[in-house]
Parts: C-alpha cells; sequence; structure tokens
C-alpha cells in the first residue's frame, strides 16, 4: 500500500465511501467505522451547526451525511427509522441511534472547547430537553430559512461526508 493510500485511509477514518460517488449504499453503510451524524440537509440551521461542529471536531471523529442522501436513507432503514424522518438529526454510532436532544448532546460530549459542558443537559429530563429542541426544529426554516437542495459544503467538511457524489 502506498504512503499515500494510508494516509487518506486515516483521514477518513476507514469510511471508504469517500472516495468513490458510484458505490452501493449499503456498502458504504457497511463499512462505517465511526460515529455518523445525519442531519437535514436543506436545513439552514443544521448546515451552521455542522460547520460549528467540524470546527470543534478536531480529531475528525464524526462523519456526515444528509438525511436526504441514499446513505441516509440507508442508514435510516438499518435503524427501523422512516426514510422521510427530517424532524431530528440522528446520530448513528455502530448498532445505537439517538435523536433530538440526546444526539445532540452525545455529540457535544465528543467535541473539543467548551461543548462537552452542554452534556450536563442530560440532567434534564428528556421530556423537556426534547420540547425545546421540537420548538426549535418545528421554527427552523421560519427563522433560519431552507435552500431548495443541500449545498455543497467546502473542501474541508466533504472530507468528512460518508458519500463524494459531490466532487
Amino acid at each position: 500500500m502506498s504512503e499515500d493510500a494510508g494516509e487518506q485511509r486515516d483521514r477518513t477514518g476507514g469510511d471508504s465511501g469517500e472516495t468513490d460517488p458510484d458505490r452501493d449504499p449499503a456498502e458504504i453503510a457497511d463499512e462505517i467505522q465511526r460515529p455518523v451524524l445525519l442531519f437535514d440537509g436543506v436545513c439552514n440551521l443544521c448546515n451552521r451547526s455542522l460547520r460549528l461542529l467540524v470546527k470543534f471536531d478536531d480529531t475528525g471523529h464524526f462523519r456526515f451525511a444528509p438525511l436526504q442522501s441514499p446513505v441516509g436513507r440507508e442508514l435510516l432503514t438499518r435503524h427501523g427509522l422512516d426514510q422521510d424522518y427530517f424532524d431530528s438529526i440522528v446520530l448513528i454510532d455502530g448498532d445505537d441511534y439517538y435523536t433530538k436532544s440526546e444526539a445532540a448532546l452525545r455529540v457535544c460530549r465528543e467535541l473539543d472547547g467548551p461543548l462537552p459542558l452542554l452534556y450536563a443537559l442530560m440532567a434534564v429530563p428528556e421530556g423537556v430537553r426534547d420540547r425545546v429542541y421540537d420548538f426549535v426544529g418545528d421554527h427552523r426554516y421560519q427563522v433560519f430559512g431552507k435552500k431548495e437542495e443541500c449545498p455543497v459544503p467546502d473542501a474541508e467538511l466533504r472530507r468528512r461526508f460518508l458519500e463524494r457524489s459531490l466532487d
């Protein structure tokens, strides 16, 4: 194996779906080795949050996929969620998945900087946390707007996506 190939593997965390945009989504999902955050790809709030997350994820712990993407839909199906489930981010971590406030707080726990401190909010009852999450989610398009389609992220963020059909 060439040194460049080894560097590519290290950078992608073994999620080799990043190298071929024509791969089957099921094949990509089978090879996931890191937690994946599924997000609403047309939501401006979600896209801004994703960019912030990348700034505080120096180790590249998370991979990403829009909920609307073929890989996103495959992962939703594998975890028993409707393929049209766009009401929450979904954190896929191995065989487990988390939604709404629990997903957001679990992501924060793995980040750098002050964001792991937010994990203390897990002490707030889930029903209360999720009501706040749902309120923001119900109004995110009115307040932050939405795109007609998933925007093409910059190169730094694109490296972390499971699919490379954006290149």
